[in-house]
């Protein structure tokens, strides 16, 4: 199998601005940390996608404990994860597939701390082009994002079903998610592999439609993760305690979305500019809350080294490149 990967990340990734945004909700009960003695700034790179909503809550309630958010929107996980090992990022929000990645290139500055949501994830195919099985792929063209998290969950669950990767006519589609759903209208690939909002729009556009046999969440070398948060080693030897109160905050936000779907719905539209509606329809199949666990990271790293998609197999480096005490700490307030 000649399974394609290029490293470079795309041009002109972070906007350098920082943003503030006042929480639209309260957290939910719990216990709450005590202010650090001295003002600590943290960093953060994220993405405007739906199952990062929690992130807009955590800047106000964090001013009272001390730490100074700035949050720095970054396009793709890639390049979030490009700054972090750059120096340029205390926390980011990275692929599954990032820790591996870094670690394969020789850095390990990148320390896991938890995963941030699931969902189950389908190709999207263009109306009147018939995607009824994994077989039906082949011909066909698909736009991908070459070393995105969703085409490693792709590319995974190609292999697992016995569909040759070279099968399909893979069109690498650069820019963000709304790019895929202009080629999919045009007419100019018959389906894409994306991520949401940008999953649901064809669907809800009447262009495209969710392939539902042509699920690919559950492969075993990648799982269902939708991403997971990370923080620099040096963040953590110099600024640990202001890292286990960010997480605190974005734990208990998570946990305020999570039950109250209409609050959830919400918040992604506020956060990614969605109509409401939209945004409530995008919403419904994402599960906030962490399902990455470094064993499931191992397999993803050896299965992508096997297949040369990574440099070299780093999966007996995971395990001290990932920090479950952070959420542990976290969660004992």
């Amino acid at each position: 199998m000649n399974v394609i990967y290029s490293m470079k990340t795309l041009r002109g990734a972070a906007v350098a601005a920082c943003l503030t945004l006042a929480p639209a909700l309260g957290f939910a009960q719990g216990g709450t940390p005590s202010a650090l003695p001295q003002q600590t700034t943290l960093n953060i790179g994220y993405q405007k996608v739906g199952h990062l909503a929690p992130i807009q809550m955590v800047v106000e309630p964090l001013e009272k404990l001390g730490v100074k958010i700035n949050l720095v929107e970054f396009a793709r996980y890639a390049d979030t994860r490009t700054a972090l090992l750059a120096g340029s990022l205390d926390v980011a929000t990275v692929g599954p597939a990032d820790l591996a990645i870094a670690l394969s290139n020789g850095s390990k500055n990148a320390v896991g701390l938890m995963g941030v949501g699931s969902s189950p994830k389908y190709v999207i195919g263009r109306k009147g082009v018939t995607l009824d099985s994994w077989n039906d792929l082949k011909g066909k063209t698909v736009a991908i994002a070459p070393g995105s998290a969703v085409w490693f969950q792709f590319a995974a669950t190609l292999i697992e079903k016995g569909v040759p990767y070279d099968s399909i006519k893979a069109v690498n589609i650069q820019g963000g998610g709304a790019n895929f759903n202009q080629a999919l209208k045009n007419g100019e690939v018959d389906a894409i592999v994306t991520w949401e909002p940008f999953e649901s729009l064809p669907v809800i556009g009447g262009y495209g439609y969710f392939a539902k046999n042509l699920e690919y969440s559950q492969s075993k070398a990648v799982g269902a993760e939708l991403g997971m948060m990370v923080a620099s080693r040096t963040a953590l030897d110099t600024k640990r305690d202001a890292v286990v109160r960010f997480v605190w905050a974005y734990l208990n936000a998570q946990k305020t979305l999570a039950a109250d779907p209409q609050a959830f719905a919400s918040a992604y539209a506020k956060l990614t500019g969605l109509d409401p509606a939209v945004a409530a329809e995008a919403a419904k199949p994402i599960a906030l809350g962490s399902v990455v666990t470094p064993a499931q990271i191992e397999r993803q790293a050896k299965a992508f080294a096997e297949l040369g998609v990574i440099q070299k197999d780093v999966s007996a480096d995971i395990a001290a490149n990932w920090d479950d005490s952070i959420v542990t700490d976290a969660k004992a307030f």
